[in-house]
C-alpha cells in the first residue's frame, strides 16, 4: 500500500498530506504515483468542494529526492537525461490537474518549502505560511533548472525580474518575504496554521461552487488572454452562474439582509 500521500474528506474539504516526514516529504516515485491517482479523483468527486495541501511533520516539502539523484550518478549522461525527462513528464499531469481543477486549492506551508515543494505550492490557488516556514527554489544549487511549473507560475506572481533573482541565485528567504512578494497570502504563528487553514478551507467549501470554479478559470486564463476575449469569457461565465441555484440564493440573501447558504437545495 502506498501511504506516501494521505487523503481525508470532511465537510467538503479534502486534505492531502505529503507523508514522508522522515525525508522532509521529499518527492519520491511512490509519492508521484500517489498524486497521479489522487488529484484526478479529487477533481471528479462532487463531494469535494475545496482541497488543502500540507506536509506531515515539521515541513511542507523539501524538494526532490537528491540522495536518490546521487545514487544514479554512475550512469551514462544520455541515460540520466532520458531518466529525468521521463520522470518529470510523469509528474506533469499532477500540476495540470491542480490548475484545471474547479475546486480551490489551499497550501498550508510550514518548515521547508524548497525545489518542487515551492513549485507545488505555486500551483495552489491560495497559500498560508507558518512564521517558521522558509523557501528556496534551490534548483541552481544542484546544477539544474526549475521544473514543476515554477518557471511558469513564478514570474506571473512576483514579476520577471524578481523571478530571475529567486531562480538564478537560489537564495533562501523567510515567510515574511514570501508574503511581501505575494507568494503566500498570509503568515500566521506556527501553532495557528492548522486552525487558520481549516477556517479558510471551510469558508471556500461553503461558498458558491460554480462561481468559485468559474472565477478560478477566468483568473487563470487572464494573463494569456486578450481584453476582448476576456470580456467575452466573463460574460459567458456570469450568465452560466446566473442560471444556478446558488445565484438565486445569493441574490435572495442579499435582499433579505442575511448570510447566504450556498450548496443547499
Amino acid at each position: 500500500m502506498n501511504d506516501t500521500v494521505l487523503t481525508e474528506l470532511s465537510k467538503g474539504v479534502a486534505t492531502v498530506t505529503l507523508n514522508r516526514p522522515q525525508a522532509l516529504n521529499a518527492l519520491s516515485d511512490d509519492m508521484i504515483e500517489a498524486l497521479l491517482d489522487i488529484m484526478p479523483r479529487l477533481e471528479a468527486d462532487p463531494a469535494v468542494r475545496c482541497v488543502v495541501l500540507q506536509g506531515a511533520g515539521d515541513h511542507f516539502m523539501a524538494g526532490g529526492d537528491v540522495k536518490g539523484f546521487h545514487r544514479r550518478l554512475d550512469e551514462a549522461p544520455e541515460t540520466l537525461r532520458r531518466h529525468f525527462e521521463a520522470k518529470i513528464h510523469r509528474l506533469h499531469p499532477v500540476v495540470v490537474t491542480m490548475r484545471r481543477m474547479p475546486k480551490p486549492i489551499v497550501a498550508a506551508v510550514q518548515g521547508a518549502c524548497a525545489g518542487f515543494g515551492l513549485s507545488f505550492m505555486l500551483a495552489a490557488d491560495l497559500a498560508l505560511a507558518a512564521e517558521d516556514a522558509y523557501f528556496t527554489l534551490a534548483y541552481c544549487r544542484i546544477g539544474t533548472s526549475p521544473d514543476g511549473g515554477s518557471s511558469y507560475h513564478l514570474p506571473r506572481i512576483v514579476g520577471l525580474r524578481k523571478a530571475m533573482e529567486i531562480a538564478l541565485l537560489g537564495d533562501r528567504f523567510d515567510a515574511a518575504t514570501a508574503e511581501r512578494l505575494g507568494l503566500v497570502n498570509r503568515v500566521v504563528p506556527a501553532a495557528e496554521l492548522a486552525d487558520e487553514t481549516a477556517a479558510l478551507a471551510r469558508r471556500l467549501a461553503e461558498g458558491p461552487a460554480q462561481a468559485l470554479a468559474n472565477t478560478k478559470r477566468l483568473l487563470g486564463r487572464s494573463l494569456d488572454s486578450g481584453l476582448e476575449a476576456q470580456l467575452q469569457a466573463e460574460a459567458e461565465s456570469f450568465a452560466e452562474c446566473a442560471a444556478t441555484p446558488d445565484f438565486a440564493e445569493g441574490v435572495t440573501a442579499f435582499v433579505e439582509k442575511r448570510a447566504a447558504k450556498f450548496g443547499e437545495r
